[in-house]
């Protein structure tokens, strides 16, 4: 599959560019004190409000940030983001979906649970669990994780019910095979699939919730540069500099689309009924 998935990739412009410029951004991001910045929070009254210069490419706020170095360091925020919910929602929704799944005693008390949490549209449910909590980058990852890992439970339940009824599952419980050796061996595998195209959505998800949590003032403390604090700052001054709202919502937009294509691609390549165009 891996070898199959890389030939596709290397055809395909819609994935290869994607992932070019994913790769771009993570870069962007790992060398952000590299790339021509200065301190993000560093305040110049003096230069409040510049247009884009050849001093100050993307210009400046209303505190004099640089914006160029806000945006560039937001990056980081984002994509931390975006990576850990993604992470974190995938494993905790192959455990829950899993044990639902396959043991039937828990599956009705497991999947209320996560239908009353899907009841509430989740970036209401990441609000009140950062107000429960004080805002920080790890309060923040923990409430857009909560906020999906019901969408994941239910798509990885949805899988195991369909490869539970296949005939070497019953035969592995014929032999023996513990539960955990039948989910380990052959369940899991069989999940890597769709969870891999669903946990880029949970990314995409996961930048634009951050961006609303801290565009309202309730994600990331505005100390900390965030395209949705960046963005926040920027909403007052739009009309005479719109400059300090374009650029950020120009990279969480290409940052969020590619994630999107490249989910998409994914989807194409892992999916056997689409095999046959690779």
């Amino acid at each position: 599959m891996g070898s199959r998935l890389l030939r596709y990739m290397s055809r395909n412009t819609l994935i290869a560019f994607p992932s070019a410029l994913l790769v771009v951004l993570a870069l962007i991001a790992i060398f952000a004190p590299f790339l021509g910045t200065v301190d993000p929070a560093q305040l110049n009254p003096a230069n409040r409000l510049k247009p884009p210069s050849a001093e100050f490419w993307f210009g400046t706020d209303m505190l004099g940030r640089d914006i160029y170095s806000r945006v560039i360091y937001g990056s980081r925020v984002s994509l931390i983001v975006g990576l850990s919910v993604a992470f974190f929602a995938s494993v905790c929704g192959v455990i829950i979906g899993t044990i639902s799944g396959f043991v039937r005693r828990f599956d009705a008390i497991i999947m209320r649970i996560m239908d009353g949490m899907m009841s509430i549209p989740s970036i209401l449910l990441a609000i009140a669990i950062v107000a429960l909590i004080r805002g920080s980058l790890l309060t923040v990852i923990v409430a857009i994780t909560v906020a999906e890992i019901p969408r994941t439970s239910r798509l990885v339940r949805s899988v195991v019910l369909s490869i539970r009824e296949e005939p070497y599952i019953d035969a592995a419980i014929v032999a023996g095979a513990s539960t955990s050796r039948i989910a380990i061996r052959h369940i899991f595998p069989n999940t890597v699939a769709p969870l891999s195209v669903q946990a880029t959505y949970v990314c995409a998800a996961a930048l634009i919730a951050e961006s609303i949590l801290s565009f309202i003032g309730a994600g990331l403390p505005p100390i900390i540069p965030s395209w949705g604090n960046i963005i926040a700052d920027a909403r007052t001054f739009w009309q005479i500099r719109p400059t300090m709202l374009l650029f950020p919502a120009l990279f969480l937009s290409l940052c969020v689309l590619s994630v999107n294509l490249l989910g998409d691609g994914l989807r194409e390549a892992l999916d056997p009924r689409m095999a046959k165009d690779l």
